[in-house]
């Protein structure tokens, strides 16, 4: 299993949620690197100084993918079939895999978004 972050993660370690960052340091410890994507770094990154510090400390382990070309491209496919518009939504759930669970703030889109995508992941809502 791989841990999946959608903004709403982030958002919620810069909140210095206990559940989530509780559950961030379990998978560090048990070796799991969590991912996310460029794309969710600059809806969340301002600087990484002051209350963003728990964000900077929390990318420093965690496996970010480009929002590049192949997976740009790949997310407005996704959108056409869903009838959705947010690509960052979209390449998140273009990085998991059957098994997975993502981390988000969003639930229902992303529900949407993998049923599509023919992908039977676990949801946490943050």
């Amino acid at each position: 299993m791989t841990l999946i972050l959608d903004a709403g993660a982030f958002v919620a370690v810069e909140r210095r949620d206990r559940t989530v960052m509780a559950l961030l340091k379990a998978e560090l410890l048990a070796g799991r690197t969590p991912v996310t994507h460029g794309g969710v770094v600059g809806q969340v990154w301002r600087g990484g100084s002051g209350r963003q510090a728990p964000i900077a400390q929390l990318l420093d382990g965690v496996r970010v993918e480009p929002l590049d070309d192949g997976l740009g491209r790949r997310a407005g496919v996704l959108l056409k079939l869903t009838g959705g518009r947010d690509v960052i939504d979209a390449a998140v759930i273009l990085l998991a895999r059957d098994g997975d669970l993502v981390l988000t703030s969003d639930p229902g889109d992303l529900t949407t978004l993998a049923a599509e995508a023919d992908i039977h992941l676990d949801l946490a809502t943050v």
